[in-house]
């Protein structure tokens, strides 16, 4: 509870803080501008609690020329339960700054003794009072009308006049009654049928929270009833002050006729809260946010529960993004970065205004739900593949390669003499990825590949000698997201001293990290489809390479890898990259090369995806190695690279950023997601490739800096060994 609430009057005051009133006043709602209506023995005019908010319609409703304080209390400490003002003195109303109507509904002459327990044990009150008084309460602009009076029955005046008042968009609360019967009184069970979700009937709970001995249940009429404060009520008033007896006592008092006013006063909170709210809307809300007790759902006896006036405050049902209709559940994750993102994620604030199946606006920040790419673990991924299998086939015009996973269904290593490709076992053999580069000409050369990218079949048509390491990737083929190939082809064509190259890919994106949809109660891994085409030129220099090449990177949902919630609009981006790479035979054994990849990404505008979104990314790499170190066919390697990484850029949403009740229409700005990470990944590896006994061996020496572009990670470092042979 915010501290500027807790005062002495606040804690005198029962309800408030059993029903969390304070959740509203903090976010500024305390019934300023509402009016409940009072229909009861009058209302205490002169009490400093109701100072300027007594209602100037306020009238004895049967025009008898009667002070509207009447002669009992009943009706004014039923509106100090609701409305008593925030003056440090005495107690405080649920709805503190609420106009109160008061209504002097009692038939002239009929109130006896001043007992505020009981209105009707000392006043009479004639059916035909009671349905004026909600009629001229619905005309005159009262939002909530509060009845804590009762009976055994209703005319079908009364009746007609509440369903009449719950159509004009009024909430009617009245009290169960004090019998303490399985059911409410008949008068309140008729106006609930009457009223078709606009009237609540309201029992009472002690300080214990539960039923109280004296109120009447729920009975076989749940559906609108709740229950709230109406046990010892602090406190019995006497001209507008705390009523202290000759030796000091303060009186409390006790009726569902006091347990009525706090969810009138609750009612008032979020008709203030939310103007567009009809009172069924409002009833329904109160219901539906009630805290559960007793039986397990609706019972008998607390019908929805307990009035809970936080609860309320908070979205309800299906939330979607104020203006453009696109659902969007608080609970989903609005986004997953990609690895060239890093940790950019991981401080974002996304402000917005979210509607709830109510039509009420909400503040949420999305960012919260925003999830950023982990690290990806490239120490197991180059130890993986214990259940694979690599065959390969070459002569003088066209190379190709296998890939085969070697478990069968129960996920067990297959036997050797399994591992064909026939029919037989085609169930348990199956092709992970292949590659074919063929010779049509002598000067032109063709590649295909499956789940394979595109970039090492270029490098396999441009005849280029690329040393071979574990984790450090190499620049040229790095676009910086998770993705999965389907198919990729290259063509080179020689013209003179140039080579030419085309490639194409087809394939998949897959979302950085899982993003959870509330209606699946589940996070996964999202995919969109994802193509890249490109276009080289390479030449050799003598004991020099180089090649220079555009690449365009078309995807379908993402953004360089990036996934965002369906409710953004986002259709796609394209990528430009620029790749320069280059060798230089330096020695005899010796080999310096280095790549460079920039690129330049626009996320295509639509939805909510403002025009302009732009990054631009950066990858890098040097290489130095040595053949023949310890045997004619082993090498030693040492690379430092970069891998892909947002170095600048944001995506730019325009969003709800406001909400006009009036005009039921937002209010838009455009908001920044910055998506270049905090971290900076920097890999350096030393890795040795050869023979070892009768296998193939790699062992690799690894730093990394900031794994994963995250800056709060420690740095990741070790030692990798990998021996394999070849059946």
């Amino acid at each position: 509870m915010p501290s500027q609430f807790n005062t002495s009057e606040f804690r005198r005051s029962d309800g408030p803080l059993e029903h969390n009133a304070a959740t509203a006043w903090n976010a500024g709602d305390t019934g300023r501008g509402v009016t409940i209506a009072v229909v009861d023995s009058g209302v205490d005019t002169t009490s400093p609690e109701f100072a300027g908010r007594i209602s100037p319609l306020s009238k004895d409703i049967l025009d008898a020329g009667r002070p509207i304080s009447g002669a009992n209390d009943h009706g004014t400490q039923v509106a100090l339960v609701a409305a008593a003002g925030r003056n440090g003195t005495g107690i405080l109303g649920i709805a503190y700054d609420a106009t109160i109507l008061a209504l002097r509904t009692d038939s002239i002459g009929s109130c006896g003794a001043d007992n505020p327990n009981d209105a009707e044990a000392n006043c009479g009150f004639s059916d035909s009072a009671i349905a004026a008084s909600i009629n001229y309460a619905a005309s005159n602009g009262a939002k909530v009308i509060n009845i804590s009076l009762g009976g055994d029955g209703a005319t079908q005046q009364v009746q007609n006049a509440v369903a009449a008042a719950a159509n004009a968009g009024a909430l009617v609360v009245v009290s169960a009654g004090n019998e303490g019967e399985a059911q409410p009184d008949v008068f309140a069970r008729l106006l609930d049928q009457a009223a078709s979700g606009g009237v609540l009937v309201v029992g009472s709970i002690g300080d214990d929270g539960q039923i109280s001995s004296f109120s009447n249940r729920a009975g076989s009429q749940p559906d609108h009833f709740l229950v709230a404060r109406g046990s010892k009520i602090c406190c019995s008033y006497k001209n507008g002050q705390i009523y202290v007896d000759s030796e000091g006592f303060q009186y409390v008092i006790s009726g569902t006729s006091f347990s009525a006013p706090q969810v009138a006063g609750a009612a008032a909170l979020l008709a203030q809260a939310f103007p567009n709210l009809t009172g069924r809307q409002i009833g329904d809300i109160l219901l539906r946010s009630a805290f559960d007790v007793g039986a397990v759902g609706t019972d008998e006896i607390y019908g929805h529960g307990v009035l809970n006036i936080g609860r309320a405050l908070q979205p309800l049902g299906t939330t979607s993004l104020a203006g453009n209709g696109a659902f969007l559940a608080l609970g989903d994750g609005t986004g997953a970065g990609s690895p060239a993102m890093g940790d950019a994620l991981s401080t974002a604030s996304l402000p917005a205004v979210v509607l709830d199946e109510y039509g009420r606006a909400f503040n949420a920040d999305l960012g919260g739900t925003l999830r950023s790419a982990p690290p990806r673990d490239r120490l197991r991924s180059a130890l993986a593949g214990g259940e694979q299998r690599n065959l390969s086939f070459a002569s003088e015009t066209t190379a190709i390669a296998f890939t085969i996973d070697a478990s069968d269904r129960q996920g067990q290593t297959a036997p050797i003499g399994q591992l064909r490709l026939g029919r037989k076992d085609g169930d348990r053999a199956k092709v992970l990825a292949a590659r074919v580069a063929t010779q049509l000409a002598p000067d032109l050369r063709l590649g295909f590949a499956y789940a394979q990218g595109a970039g090492g079949l270029v490098a396999q048509v441009q005849g280029q000698a690329r040393p071979a390491f574990l984790l450090a990737p190499e620049a040229a083929s790095d676009d910086g997201t998770i993705s999965q190939s389907d198919a990729a082809f290259a063509l080179r064509k020689t013209l003179g001293p140039w080579g030419v190259t085309l490639s194409a890919e087809t394939g998949q994106s897959i979302s950085g990290a899982t993003i959870r949809r509330q209606a699946e109660m589940t996070g996964h891994r999202l995919r969109g489809s994802v193509a890249s085409y490109g276009l080289a030129l390479d030449r050799r220099f003598g004991d020099a390479e180089g090649s220079v090449g555009l690449s365009w990177l078309a995807e379908d949902r993402t953004l360089l890898g990036g996934r965002f919630h369906d409710a953004f609009g986002l259709t796609g981006a394209d990528t430009v990259f620029l790749d320069a790479q280059g060798g230089w035979n330096i020695a005899p054994r010796w080999r310096l090369g280095g790549a460079l990849r920039q690129g330049w990404t626009s996320a295509r505008s639509g939805g909510l995806v403002a025009s302009g979104s732009r990054l631009t990314s950066r990858a890098w790499s040097l290489d130095l190695s040595r053949q023949g170190v310890f045997a004619l066919d082993d090498s030693l390697g040492l690379r430092l690279s970069q891998p892909l990484r947002v170095e600048s850029g944001a995506l730019d949403l325009t969003l709800p950023v406001a909400y006009s009740y009036a005009t039921l229409l937002p209010e838009y700005a455009t908001r920044t997601l910055a998506l270049s990470p905090q971290g900076r990944e920097v890999m350096a590896e030393l890795a040795w490739r050869g023979r070892l006994f009768t296998g193939d061996a790699a062992a690799s020496l690894f730093y990394r800096q900031d794994p994963g572009n995250y800056a709060s990670l420690p740095a990741d470092k070790g030692l990798a060994v990998r021996w394999s042979r070849q059946f």
